[in-house]
């Protein structure tokens, strides 16, 4: 049985003003996130993939409240968030970068007990203390560094000071974005487990975006997956990975890299570039780059549509599968 939905989106929108006129009125609008519906049952990871500029890091920080949405609307346990405003109580981040988001000029001990003070959990400095050396143990760090600086700790260290730092104030929602890319691929793995065993620990919910399709398979139970500020998959893992229905989503798995020499998989090549979110093209987002586009994708947008235990926005797709026929590319 799905357990219950924690955090409900409804289609989200955030949108940027790219130009102005001399006199300051907008000219051309770029549609970073556009119509994003999902949901995240407690104690479940969501992966959500897709190309680099597709808007999932966006997604991500609206959802947290460090953008204020430009349409839609965030649930948490049944309530809504108010836009704009950062649910740091209930929904945490760890961000990509594990070099810039942490403070240089702060020690460890001060960056993690940060979140401690805004939020006055605790008045007596020992107690405070001890809830930073308990988050340094939980994270696989030794409390004698709290008196170090960020640079003194290596990138997947610097990461591990991230996540203590999100775990602070008992969140149940953790927004993972990107957490490993910047990482050696031999400190990936340890994060990942971590991510894992924190999850089980703590009974957590991750939204975890990312581009490793590998890694995503391994700690995710349902994976969406968005192109052009737009989700157009949403399935269980294994189904998902296994019986890709979207023709883009497909085109994604096959890019995964095999490492037996004789499975000769086929790889999808897409003809052209990403479409730039300032001018997407009508109908289906994916149209431009779709070996089966019809006049219908070009004119008419798909909705996404349930088929069971997924979702899919493709208007050849159906509870059989996916029935597009190849037709002369454009």
């Amino acid at each position: 049985m799905m357990a219950e939905k924690l955090l409900e989106v409804k289609n989200l929108k955030k949108h940027f003003v790219a130009s102005r006129s001399f006199f300051g009125r907008p000219t051309s609008i770029l549609k970073a996130v556009d119509g994003v519906s999902f949901s995240l049952h407690k104690g479940e990871t969501l992966g959500l993939v897709g190309e680099s500029g597709c808007g999932k890091s966006t997604t991500g920080r609206t959802v947290i409240g460090l953008y204020e949405p430009t349409e839609g609307e965030v649930y948490f346990d049944g309530q809504k968030l108010d836009p704009g405003k950062f649910a740091e109580d209930k929904i945490q981040m760890i961000f990509q970068d594990p070099y810039a988001c942490l403070n240089p000029r702060m020690t460890v001990g001060d960056i993690i007990g940060e979140p401690l003070d805004i939020h006055h959990v605790y008045d007596n400095p020992r107690d405070r203390m001890a809830r930073v050396y308990e988050l340094l143990n939980l994270v696989g760090l030794n409390p004698e560094q709290a008196n170090r600086f960020p640079h003194e700790f290596s990138g997947g260290q610097r990461q591990r000071i991230g996540i203590a730092r999100a775990l602070a104030i008992n969140p149940q929602v953790i927004i993972c974005d990107e957490p490993i890319s910047a990482l050696d691929v031999s400190i990936q793995a340890q994060v990942v487990n971590l991510l894992s065993r924190l999850q089980k620990e703590l009974g957590l919910t991750y939204l975890f975006i990312a581009h490793d399709l590998a890694m995503v398979r391994y700690i995710s139970q349902r994976v969406a997956v968005m192109y052009l500020g737009k989700l157009v998959e949403v399935a269980d893992t294994e189904d998902l990975y296994e019986h890709p229905l979207h023709p883009y989503t497909q085109a994604l798995l096959s890019a995964i890299p095999v490492p037996d020499p004789d499975n000769k998989k086929e790889r999808i090549h897409l003809d052209g570039e990403l479409p730039s979110p300032i001018d997407p093209p009508d109908g289906c987002r994916f149209c431009t780059r779709c070996p089966y586009a019809t006049e219908r994708c070009r004119t008419e947008e798909p909705v996404m549509k349930d088929f069971g235990n997924r979702r899919c926005a493709c208007h050849y797709v159906d509870e059989t599968g996916f029935h597009g026929q190849k037709t002369v590319k454009h």
